[in-house]
């Protein structure tokens, strides 16, 4: 089969490589329909996320036909079309029984020096979380979904069934970035009449502004600064944009904007890369840091006391001015980390049937995989007005 592989920073290719077969009783085989480059793709493309050898297929966002199942699988059957969430859950250990299902205990595999410890630095002897489609050996070495043919494991917890009527395109990203904006949202604690403010207008954040819309959220404010993604948010969500290449500061301009208190929620979009100060950037290539410390610290300012600051945005190891102690003179609440897909799949899926969501909008780019090393170009550029790249086997 033709998938596309990792070889190095920057360097994506689509090969040839052997077409997976089932290796437990509750496996599928999935023949991709769609699949999608995700913002968290790029940091491994650019090279930023250990674990990665030469060959290992990418991407996480994916949905397709099941073309061949385990004997053990129940809930989905040969010909059904299905959406596939980026973790894999087990569906029966101690977190997935509190729908917690990005920790599940089960799915990443603990031997090896690399292998299932995720990007925590202090582990101590704890359990791994959940292991995720294309991404590295810390999260359990899974071939990706940016190829023909896939093999998911625990296909009796993952995959949602697909209505017919429903293109591939509206419901794509029920497998990650919606849900993800969506948990961004719920962590957020906001509703009718809250004020949030949003930093990064990439998918994740579009999502997040889709998702406050759907919750009835007020005044929202989204922070970048890439003016088409900027306008973009603002014709179709109604965002407040702010630039921060031409804000010197917008938290202090949030605060302003909102009678001197600050936004009742933050969602930071972004993550560890972050544009940071000279010396964050000097300290990451120094692998003296792992994150750019920039957009946690303009939440922390921008949030009012007793606020939330809802971080779908990934970070790993250290982070330089925390201001931790601004955090606790305001009182604030964090919430943050992996999506829990599988426990609000049903429910989105249900507001893109009622005409509620329409996540397929943020789509600029259609591609045959063929040309997914292009795509991955594009979109790591910002060129061509890039807001989301759809590859088509």
């Amino acid at each position: 089969m033709k998938a596309l592989t990792y070889h190095g920073t920057k360097d994506v290719r689509v090969e040839t490589v052997p077409d997976p077969v089932l290796r437990d009783g509750d496996d599928l085989i999935l023949r991709v329909t769609a699949t999608a480059i995700c913002g968290s793709d790029l940091h491994l493309y650019r090279g930023k996320v250990p674990g990665l050898t030469h060959g290992d297929i990418l991407g996480h966002e994916f949905m397709g036909v099941v073309e061949d199942v385990g004997p053990a699988v129940t809930n989905v059957a040969r010909g059904d079309r299905v959406v596939i969430p980026f973790t894999i859950s087990c569906g029966d250990c101690f977190f997935c029984d509190r729908q917690l299902f990005a920790a599940c205990e089960t799915t990443n595999p603990q031997e090896g020096v690399e292998k299932g410890r995720g990007a925590i630095l202090n582990k101590k002897s704890l359990r791994s979380a959940a292991a995720l489609f294309g991404y590295t050996a810390l999260y359990g070495a899974v071939p990706g979904g940016q190829a023909e043919l896939v093999r998911v494991p625990k296909a009796n917890v993952g995959p949602l069934k697909i209505p017919t009527g429903l293109p591939d395109e509206k419901v794509l990203f029920l497998s990650d970035i919606l849900p993800t904006g969506y948990q961004a949202v719920l962590n957020a604690d906001v509703g009718p009449g809250s004020t949030l403010a949003i930093m990064g207008a990439g998918p994740v954040g579009l999502m997040a502004a889709a998702c406050a819309r759907l919750k009835g959220v007020g005044d929202i404010y989204m922070i970048d600064h890439h003016p088409y993604r900027l306008a973009y948010a603002k014709a179709t969500y109604g965002v407040l944009p702010i630039n921060f290449d031409e804000t010197d500061d917008p938290a202090e301009q949030i605060i302003q904007l909102t009678q001197g208190r600050g936004v009742d929620a933050v969602i930071d979009a972004v993550g560890f890369e972050a544009k940071g100060s000279a010396v964050e950037t000097t300290m990451a290539t120094l692998k003296l840091e792992g994150s750019s410390g920039k957009a946690l610290r303009q939440a922390i300012a921008m949030v009012r006391r007793g606020g939330t600051i809802s971080v779908p945005g990934v970070y790993a190891g250290f982070i330089h001015g925390f201001l931790f102690g601004d955090a606790f003179d305001k009182g604030v609440t964090f919430k943050m980390g992996q999506t829990h897909a599988q426990k609000y799949l049903p429910e989105l899926l249900g507001f893109i049937q009622e005409g509620r969501l329409h996540p397929d909008e943020i789509i600029t780019h259609r591609m045959p995989l063929s040309q997914a090393a292009d795509g991955y170009k594009i979109f790591n550029d910002k060129a061509e007005d890039c807001r989301k790249v759809v590859l088509t086997p």
